[in-house]
């Protein structure tokens, strides 16, 4: 992992290859989607599933990588940006705001609900900060469950269907487009939109790491009465990193909401939660192109598995003995435990944590 930083710097150093290799990443992903619809269309919505998943990453090493703060319940999140976009874009309201609109308004009321979680727990740290936000992600999974009566809010564990797909000029992006004898399904046009804005994302997440502000919150992660003590407002600082980490989830969960078309609470469970954290833990916490390979890793391996585990068990021995989700569950744990044994800072750490591990040891 060494070797590849020292080549991205000796990229860097020289602007012509640093350029070309741009050039090519740029190409390699508008080309993607063609490549992996020729295999399967699911591959396509894998992908685009992937994206979310680099977005709720993003938003978490935020609040994780940045400020030092663990939070166990950050789906919760993900959760409000899906049903502010499913209420205000389908029938159960009669709304159909248009989706540039809603998804700004989903990352608004999911901001302000950072800041419900953040206040209550600025005093609390490592493990008892983590388990409030573990509850906190339960309540709202639970209220969505039940907030069909007296007043249909959310329709239970019913869910909602019907949801509103995105448009651009009016053009619908999950129809089917021809071109000639060519046809341009849903998620391909899904893929180049969340493309677009996952690339938005990355630039504002490269700013505020580069900030002031992303330097307040590697200082409270390092030593918060240190920070206090050089004039940092750390209760601001905090409340900030979960606002913008909770804003990008919203974001996140308005745009899961208009590919999929229905939502229920089933969709936002403890495990998703833990799966997003162990994306920024795998890849390395307050590193963003780190968090982005842990992300595609942990989103893409356990497909692969799921079309290859069951036809290798019945070609080796003629029936499948071990479920593909378990074989799933024990390499992502053995993967885990093998990380913080030999890469504890993650596949690509951060420089700060490097050094730090260094010193340690």
């Amino acid at each position: 992992m060494n070797a590849i930083a020292n080549s991205v710097a000796n990229l860097r150093s020289n602007p012509k290859l640093y350029w070309v290799g741009v050039a090519l990443i740029a190409i390699s992903l508008l080309a993607l989607p063609f490549v992996l619809a020729m295999v399967g269309t699911a591959w396509v919505r894998i992908t685009n599933l992937a994206i979310l998943f680099v977005l709720l990453s993003l938003g978490l090493n935020i609040v994780v990588g940045f400020a030092g703060l663990l939070d166990l319940g950050y789906i919760a999140f993900y959760a409000v940006g899906a049903y502010v976009y499913a209420l205000l874009a389908s029938p159960h309201f009669g709304l159909h705001l248009p989706w540039w609109m809603i998804l700004p308004i989903g990352g608004f009321v999911a901001c302000i609900f950072g800041i419900l979680l953040g206040t209550p727990t600025l005093k609390l740290r490592g493990d008892y900060l983590a388990i409030v936000t573990l509850g906190f992600g339960e309540i709202i999974r639970i209220f969505l469950n039940n907030l069909s009566e007296p007043l249909n809010l959310t329709n239970g564990p019913k869910g909602l269907a019907t949801i509103d797909p995105i448009r651009v000029f009016g053009h619908d992006l999950s129809s089917t487009t021809r071109i000639g004898d060519f046809a341009m399904q849903g998620p391909l046009k899904y893929y180049y939109l969340l493309l677009i804005i996952l690339l938005v994302v990355i630039v504002i997440n490269l700013r505020l790491q580069n900030s002031r502000i992303g330097r307040a919150w590697e200082a409270i992660r390092e030593d918060e009465l240190a920070a206090r003590a050089m004039g940092i407002n750390t209760t601001r600082m905090k409340l900030l990193a979960f606002a913008m980490g909770a804003s990008f989830g919203g974001i996140a969960g308005g745009l899961f909401s208009s590919i999929q078309g229905f939502i229920s609470p089933e969709s936002f469970i403890l495990n998703e939660s833990v799966m997003v954290l162990a994306m920024v833990v795998l890849g390395g916490m307050g590193n963003i192109w780190g968090v982005i390979l842990g992300a595609v890793l942990l989103s893409f391996v356990p497909e692969v598995l799921r079309y290859t585990a069951e036809p290798l068990q019945k070609m080796i021995f003629g029936k499948s003995i071990i479920d593909p989700e378990v074989i799933r569950m024990l390499l992502f744990g053995l993967a885990m435990v093998v990380m913080m044994l030999y890469r504890p800072a993650g596949i690509l750490p951060s420089s700060v944590r490097r050094r730090e591990l260094s010193r340690d040891e």
